[in-house]
């Protein structure tokens, strides 16, 4: 079971501290400092210790608690808690990562809670550490360096999934039905993205709202900033979505377009076959003519009429002759040969 992380700040310079949240909390007040605690895979039994040492609301406790949450701001009392995910992109297997952290912003404290441990809370710190000015902000500064480093990392899996969405469109033309599953999967992943990022907007504007309240000022550029950069983030998911829909339209019209073109093939076949068969038919039948009169007259029986004729014979070939031509006549006239 990992141990929560606590570091005091007094202004941008860490000091030295216990490891015990409640001793840390006292020592960054004595300091009249900041306290950031970070918590990996936390136990029911951590959280709610955390909450009773900086006096968390119910409701927020039991909102980090509840995992696979989606962006939100809460505001309870004079704290604040914020679920961001933090987002990587798998380019080989197309897949997008979103890992849940759970944020508490009070007057002198920072919590940073990762419920499943995928998130690396201390290189987060690090980062911070670099910049002091937004160290020497406080909580909220704190804060803006999160979102902050959020929506830039949202960068990264953009241009990833362009690029596949881009693979795709090239996909497309060819003969490749797999295509609709890479489709249906990406557009999955997605969708999981723009729960991630479609409340940000929302949130940072009434995260500007609070901080332009808390601190009397009449603008909060740096969170306005963020705010218009979460908007960009938000629109290119949706014109994601949108242009993987439309991939799946045109997919689908192509996949039935070669349909009906192999079933015209399949007709035009069928139709030539059909016109062999009416000739070889007429053919037959005119063949068959000849054959009938001469089968009849070549039974030779003695009472048969004509055989005793002198004109027999040559009648009996002008009526094969003329049921042939007659015959021929009718199938050429009916466009059988």
């Amino acid at each position: 079971m990992a141990q929560p992380h606590c570091v005091v700040y007094d202004g941008h310079t860490p000091v030295p501290t216990d490891p015990d949240p409640a001793t840390a909390l006292a020592a960054a007040r004595a300091a009249g400092g900041m306290l950031w605690v970070g918590l990996s895979r936390p136990t029911r039994e951590q959280v709610h210790e955390l909450a009773d040492v900086f006096g968390l609301e119910p409701l927020g406790v039991a909102s980090a608690l509840r995992t696979h949450q989606r962006s939100k701001l809460d505001r309870y009392g004079e704290h604040l808690f914020v679920v961001v995910q933090p987002a990587q992109y798998d380019d080989a297997a197309e897949t997008v990562e979103c890992h849940e952290v759970d944020l508490f912003v009070g007057e002198d404290f920072f919590i940073a809670i990762s419920p499943d441990g995928q998130v690396d809370l201390e290189k987060l710190r690090v980062l911070l550490e670099e910049h002091p000015e937004v160290l020497d902000r406080g909580p909220y500064g704190v804060l803006w360096a999160t979102f902050e480093f959020v929506t830039r990392g949202y960068r990264d899996v953009l241009d990833g999934i362009e690029h596949d969405i881009d693979e795709i469109e090239v996909q497309l033309f060819g003969d490749d039905d797999e295509v609709s599953h890479r489709i249906f999967a990406l557009q999955r992943e997605v969708i999981d993205l723009g729960h991630a990022t479609a409340p940000l907007p929302d949130m940072l504007l009434r995260l500007q709202r609070i901080v332009e309240n808390r601190f009397h000022v009449d603008d909060a550029p740096a969170f306005r900033e963020v705010a218009d950069r979460a908007r960009y983030v938000d629109a290119r998911v949706s014109a994601f979505r949108g242009t993987l829909d439309s991939a799946l339209t045109v997919h689908s019209s192509l996949v039935d377009q070669r349909r009906n073109e192999a079933m015209q093939r399949m007709t035009e076949t069928s139709l030539e076959q059909n016109d062999q068969v009416k000739k070889i038919s007429s053919w037959a039948a005119i063949g068959f003519a000849p054959t009938l009169v001469a089968g009849i007259y070549g039974m030779n029986f003695r009472t048969m009429p004509e055989l005793d004729w002198p004109w027999g014979y040559p009648f009996a070939i002008a009526l094969m002759a003329a049921v042939s031509a007659g015959l021929y006549v009718v199938f050429k006239k009916n466009d059988w040969l």
